[in-house]
């Protein structure tokens, strides 16, 4: 299992704060994951077409839509932010 949370603008478009999943077959990173995400759930794809540039989080870690993903993971989407 793994669970995918959303964050910020991606949460409040997409109606959607954590998934718990099985790791699809054949989804090995988080751009494999975001684009099974996008195929089987309308709601998510209007969400990321809505922001495109978005951050990723696996493990509390900043990373790539290039990580890979494993068993047990927490992947965290989110748009860039800034601080003041």
């Amino acid at each position: 299992m793994i669970q995918v949370r959303f964050f910020a603008a991606l949460r409040e478009r997409s109606g959607k704060e954590c998934l718990e999943m099985a790791l699809p077959d054949g989804v090995a990173t988080v751009a494999e994951l975001i684009g099974w995400l996008e195929q089987s759930d309308q709601t998510l794809a209007a969400a990321f077409a809505a922001t495109p540039c978005r951050m990723v989080a696996v493990n509390e870690m900043l990373a790539s839509e290039e990580a890979s993903l494993e068993d047990g993971d927490v992947v965290a989407l989110f748009p860039p932010v800034t601080g003041g």
